[in-house]
């Protein structure tokens, strides 16, 4: 009997890596997991004609770096955009946690956005369309002062929460007074308002003092009489031979913040003693004492409330989940980051064909059998894939904002010190 003619219908394998690629493989293929720069229909996916060029030239440069023509690569054309869209993700995300650490405590407040499934700010928001992640933004100390407010408000000085001022009568004989429960009835009782910002929330005082009816005694104090600092058209403060010192605004100003402190601190007859917010009186109040006293003091907002004036950012950025940073667009990276995505595509590239390969140990052939590397391939991959992360990572950590001013006062120190050595020029008249 006569041996059979074998006709296979395909002498290749089904799956193996073309020599080439064209852009418009890349456009809508729905292969990609994203399309996040291949969707030529949305335009808010920052749709790029180079991305697909990029992504097609990416086939024929991995199939010779990895010896297509050598020996077959068990990978699709497919299997190459989507590991080159991935290393575009990986740059974008490397990049935007660079930017992050520059510029969060400046954005901290700021406006956010609302992102969709790929992190791309929807066409509702404000900030769609602006590409806030590659504006150098202003540098205005936002965290610093957030928390300055918070101790101006305790100094009574400034700050972004309203000081609160109310009164209350002494009693002859009683010393002690209960400042919580006061204010508590009193806000209850609408004095603060129907709002009645207080309600059972515990205040902070931050200044205790009575009103002396009799004020005009002020003008006679430290200065020595009437109208003496600035007036020069009043009478009788000074002769034709009179001399006068010519000193500056400051020393006027310490001179006042001297005087009322004197007036705060020495002439007063009492004093007092704040515990708990219980106020006790010093010394024991009698009939000749003031009449009405007074304190100053705010209660403790709540951190995520808005302020009662403007905005203060409680519903803004916080922290980097909330920065509007987007996806880089592809256009906007250069040659620099072109350069890594390649060489990140073809460590990703591998790491597939060593998936795949790894699903069988080895090939049997007659009398043989073939032993396939898959798992090395993927343990090489992943080295290099570490290896491009820590490099890109270690070259941006030396360009942070604070790094790139220490290396600009070192150049400063450097140029100075260069020109101590310099000769000057003498002159000849």
């Amino acid at each position: 009997m006569a041996l059979p003619t074998l006709t296979p219908k395909s002498q290749t394998s089904a799956i193996t890596l073309s020599t080439g690629s064209s852009p418009s493989d890349v456009e809508n293929n729905s292969s990609l997991p994203f399309q996040i720069y291949s969707d030529s229909s949305t335009p808010s996916a920052q749709f790029s004609q180079y991305f697909c060029s990029g992504a097609a030239e990416q086939v024929s440069y991995t199939y010779k770096k990895m010896g297509g023509d050598i020996l077959d690569i068990e990978l699709t054309n497919n299997n190459i955009f989507a590991a080159y869209e991935e290393a575009v993700l990986e740059y974008s995300y490397l990049l935007n946690l660079h930017q992050a650490k520059n510029t969060l405590s400046d954005m901290l407040g700021a406006q956010t956005g609302t992102f969709d499934n790929d992190g791309q700010i929807q066409s509702s928001n404000d900030l769609y369309g602006k590409d806030v992640t590659l504006k150098y933004p202003r540098f205005e100390f936002s965290y610093a002062r957030r928390v300055g407010y918070g101790v101006n408000t305790e100094i009574g000085f400034g700050g972004e929460v309203t000081i609160h001022s109310a009164s209350f009568s002494g009693a002859d004989g009683t010393q002690d007074y209960d400042l919580q429960k006061i204010v508590s009835s009193s806000a209850a009782g609408g004095a603060f308002g129907a709002s009645n910002p207080i309600g059972n929330k515990r205040i902070n005082i931050t200044k205790v003092y009575y009103k002396s009816p009799q004020a005009m005694w002020r003008f006679y104090g430290y200065y020595g009489g009437l109208n003496t600092v600035g007036d020069l058209s009043s009478y009788g403060q000074w002769s034709d031979d009179s001399t006068f010192q010519i000193i500056p605004a400051w020393q006027n100003k310490a001179q006042a913040m001297a005087f009322e402190d004197a007036i705060y601190t020495r002439n007063s007859q009492y004093s007092f003693e704040v515990k708990n917010n219980r106020l006790r009186i010093f010394p024991n109040i009698v009939a000749t004492s003031p009449n009405k006293y007074w304190i100053d003091f705010f209660v403790d907002p709540n951190p995520w409330d808005k302020a009662e004036s403007g905005d203060p950012g409680t519903e803004g950025i916080n922290n980097i989940n909330t920065l509007p940073f987007e996806n880089l667009p592809y256009d906007n990276i250069n040659a620099i980051g072109k350069q890594w995505i390649r060489r990140f595509t073809l460590s990703l590239s591998k790491e597939t064909l060593g998936t795949v390969r790894s699903k069988f140990g080895s090939i049997p052939i007659p009398g043989e059998s073939v032993t396939l590397d898959g798992k090395d391939l993927v343990t090489q991959a992943q080295t290099e894939q570490k290896d491009l992360r820590e490099e890109l990572k270690t070259i941006l950590d030396e360009l942070t904002y604070s790094k790139l001013m220490e290396a600009d006062a070192k150049l400063m120190e450097d140029v100075n010190t260069l020109n101590k050595h310099i000769p000057l020029k003498v002159f000849v008249g």
